[in-house]
């Protein structure tokens, strides 16, 4: 069986995609993408050329204009890899909570998704590469080679995001965190342009009854590994 060459990861937020994508590109030596990182780096650059993020027309023409490169991590300082923007390294400026606050507005705006699925094709047909993302399977690489659909429950999600943030010694209430998860989910498949779902050809995976090595020896399975 060859190992296929592209592979896609869809799935609703938190439901253990950006863990299993960079476990399996460490595992193959390929790029791990989570395109996620792309509306990030939009989101930072409208923040610092002062542009409003509710201009969506002067947003959008930032996304068209503005090549942005994800290429393997060049240095061991805890990223995933490397974001780009006219030769600065973006990285952990992208992570930035100003960026987080803002970052769902301008991902949902069609003209940037437009763009941004052009620059995330062209990095995806290079091959070699485990992108992860809302939309991936199904507009960005229709014809990836491998197409992953994890999914888990939104109670189990937000379980996860709450022990998460307890154990970085921040104070969180359960019911908050399930509103946001549940609101992020609603965003994402009611949106105009490319809602979440799965792809038809997409492998389905429930994390809600599979551990994280489990559903991670699955998909090596399917890789031939």
């Amino acid at each position: 069986m060859t190992t296929p060459s592209t592979i896609a990861i869809d799935g609703p937020a938190a439901s253990g995609k950006s863990t299993l994508g960079r476990r399996l590109a460490d595992s193959l030596g390929y790029l791990f993408f989570d395109t996620g990182v792309m509306y990030r780096a939009v989101t930072w650059l409208a923040l610092q050329r002062g542009v409003a993020i509710s201009d969506e027309s002067a947003v959008t023409a930032l996304a068209e204009g503005t090549p942005i490169d994800v290429a393997p991590a060049s240095r061991a300082d805890g990223r995933a890899c490397d974001v780009i923007i006219e030769g600065r390294d973006i990285t952990w400026e992208t992570r930035l909570p100003e960026v987080e606050a803002n970052v769902s507005a301008v991902s949902a705006y069609a003209g940037v998704r437009r763009a941004l699925s052009a620059q995330q094709r062209r990095i995806g047909q290079r091959g070699k590469v485990v992108m992860v993302g809302r939309d991936i399977g199904t507009v960005v690489l229709p014809e990836a080679d491998l197409k992953i659909y994890l999914d888990a429950s939104a109670e189990e999600r937000a379980r996860r995001r709450f022990d998460e943030t307890r154990a970085r010694g921040s104070e969180t209430q359960l019911d908050e965190i399930l509103s946001k998860v549940q609101e992020r989910d609603h965003i994402d498949s009611t949106r105009a342009v490319a809602p979440l779902r799965a792809a038809d050809d997409a492998v389905l995976l429930d994390s809600d009854s599979l551990s994280a090595d489990e559903v991670f020896a699955r998909v090596m399975e399917l890789c031939g590994k």
